[in-house]
This record gives structure tokens, C-alpha cells and sequence, in this order.
């Protein structure tokens, strides 16, 4: 391999994009945080803080800029399938937008088709495309629900999710081992019966 090629990218690369215009200004605004915190933000350690703490926080809201009901059509499929489909534990970073602290957690959805089925990756992009906002468990929950129920029309849908909040931890009341469940049903899973099924097979280690 010559030298020309050494720093072309090799088979896959990850791009990284921001709103440069937005990028400036959060950094602005971050380095005047940092001052009235006490901070010399020209100090070695800290130089780059505002700047980074603008992309980072880009990168944590990015779902305000995807579409869910998008992700789930652009792979919905015919399917004379019309049992319960789950996907388990998705794994939730979003940021409570009481404190802007971080909520770590999963999500567990599950649907019985009604004709349709959608891409198993793709449940898991919605959840992410709505956890990667400022959230309050409780919304993040019915807004996952809300949006399969649109987009496929099954015959019913179950979201349950388990999160840390780092306000819980981190400050305030701080509980380090408090973990906050939240579910949400419609259709099929609103009889006890579908309901309790679907609980078991969250509960269960099939792997």
C-alpha cells in the first residue's frame, strides 16, 4: 500500500455531523457558564470543554431531528404473522429534562402484527430516536407506543420500561439503587392474560 492510500478510510467509517451555526453558539453559551461557575476557561484542561460539551449535547438530542413514524414505515413488510413479537432489553441514554442528568435504562416492546411487521432494528431506532431527547420517563413510554400503533396497526402494543435517574443519585433525594418502571398497553395487551404473557417472556433468560 502507498503512502497516498494510508489515510484513506478502509472498508467502514462513522461521520460525525453537526449544525455548525448551533454548534458555535452552544459553545459560546457554555464557555459563559463555565465562567460564572469560577472557572478559567483558558486553562489547559478546560480549553476544549465548551466545544465538546456543545457536540456532546447535539449528539444526546439528536432525536429531535428523526423521525420515528418515518423509521418504522420505511421498513414495514406483508405478513400473515399474528403472534406476539418482543424486543428486550433496548438499552435507554436519555437526559431528564428536569435537571438535564442522564436516564439509564431498557426498554422492552412488544407487539402482535395485524398484517404487517416492521424491521426488528427498526423498534429499536424509534426507542432510541425518542429517548435521545429531554424526557420524562412516563412520555418516553406512550410516545414508543403511540408511534408503533400508528405506524402498524397491530393488534396491540406493550412498552415497559426500567430506568435509573441520575437526579435520584447524583443529587436531591440520593437513592443510588431506586429504579423506576413504567408500562404502557393498548389492544390485545390491555387483557390480563396477553399482559401477563408478555411480562413473562421480559422476565425470562432464553439466552
Amino acid at each position: 500500500m502507498n503512502e497516498e492510500n494510508l489515510n484513506e478510510p478502509i472498508g467502514y467509517e462513522t461521520i460525525e455531523k453537526f449544525d455548525t451555526e448551533k454548534l458555535e453558539e452552544l459553545e459560546s453559551h457554555y464557555k459563559a457558564i463555565l465562567e460564572l461557575l469560577g472557572e478559567d476557561v483558558n486553562r489547559e484542561g478546560l480549553q476544549k470543554t465548551p466545544l465538546r460539551v456543545a457536540k456532546s449535547i447535539q449528539y444526546l438530542t439528536q432525536g429531535y431531528h428523526q423521525d420515528p413514524m418515518e423509521i418504522l414505515l420505511s421498513a414495514r413488510f406483508k405478513e400473515d404473522y399474528r403472534q406476539m413479537v418482543i424486543v428486550k432489553d433496548i438499552e435507554i441514554y436519555s437526559l431528564c429534562e428536569h435537571h438535564l442528568i442522564p436516564i439509564i435504562g431498557k426498554a422492552h416492546v412488544g407487539y402482535i402484527p395485524n398484517g404487517y411487521i416492521t424491521g426488528l432494528s427498526k423498534i429499536a431506532r424509534v426507542v432510541e430516536a425518542y429517548s435521545r431527547r429531554l424526557q420524562v420517563q412516563e412520555r418516553l413510554t406512550t410516545q414508543i407506543k403511540n408511534a408503533i400503533q400508528e405506524a402498524l396497526h397491530p393488534l396491540g402494543v406493550a412498552v415497559v420500561i426500567e430506568a435509573r435517574h441520575l437526579c435520584m443519585s447524583m443529587r436531591g433525594v440520593q437513592k443510588q439503587n431506586s429504579v423506576t418502571t413504567t408500562s404502557d398497553f393498548i389492544g390485545a395487551f390491555e387483557r390480563e392474560t396477553t399482559r401477563a404473557e408478555v411480562f413473562q417472556l421480559i422476565s425470562a433468560n432464553l439466552h
